[in-house]
């Protein structure tokens, strides 16, 4: 009971009960929006609790399918795909665009599912230390 305490201490949030197939965490896009702006600063790395809750929650898909980022040259390219849900499928990858920025890949991928999570686009660029 304590760590039930401790957590809506920490997030904000309370921990519901997991029902069966269910997330246990929804976005609520009013609260939550104040993760955009930390994702925003730090698409990798170490993330507070209350955006680490938020990236969980978007990369579930009931439906099974997951947008994926997929590292075509080392340190170099990333490219945007679809895992089926399926796994025996093979992914299916976007023509473009190819990133040349880790962080501008992450954004894009942040930005897409808080869109299916949530039905709101995000109108924002990549906030990065070089032009912050």
């Amino acid at each position: 009971m304590e760590r039930l305490a401790q957590r809506r201490r920490i997030t904000g949030f309370s921990v519901p009960h997991k029902l069966e197939g269910e997330m246990r965490y929804k976005i609520d896009p009013d609260s939550d929006r104040v993760f955009i702006e930390e994702f925003r600063r730090n698409p990798v790395g170490n993330h507070s609790p209350g955006l680490m809750r938020v990236l969980n929650t978007l990369r579930y898909d009931p439906s099974g399918r997951q947008i994926v980022l997929f590292c075509r040259k080392p340190f170099a390219e990333w490219q945007i795909g679809e895992m089926p849900a399926d796994r025996r499928e093979p992914l299916v990858f976007e023509d473009s665009p190819i990133f040349t920025n880790r962080d501008e890949a992450e954004w894009e991928i942040f930005r897409r599912r808080w869109r299916a999570a949530t039905g709101e686009d995000i109108n924002l660029p990549l906030k990065s230390p070089e032009n912050a």
